[in-house]
């Protein structure tokens, strides 16, 4: 899992049947676990908001997090962060 900041949403009213209804939000992974690309979407069935830190699945984990399996997913906020350290 990865750890980052949601940072705003997207609204995308075209999109693969399978998710529609669904929330999206840019997530900036933390310093220490960016890898390629600076920022992601994720899908968001849990609430998130701007400025949350957040958890985020991705690949097989992320589909297996919307309890959609079969949903073009490749992102998806699996939990909001309370409290931690380290995560600047």
């Amino acid at each position: 899992m990865i750890v980052g900041k949601v940072l705003g949403n997207v609204v995308s009213t075209r999109k693969s049947e399978k998710l529609i209804g669904n929330k999206f939000m840019i997530v900036e992974p933390v310093e220490s676990m960016r890898g390629a690309g600076r920022h992601l979407v994720a899908i968001d069935n849990i609430g998130a908001g701007i400025g949350e830190y957040v958890l985020v699945a991705t690949g097989s984990a992320a589909r297996v997090g919307t309890d959609n399996e079969a949903a073009p997913v490749d992102a998806a906020i699996v939990g909001i962060i309370d409290e931690g350290t380290g995560m600047e």
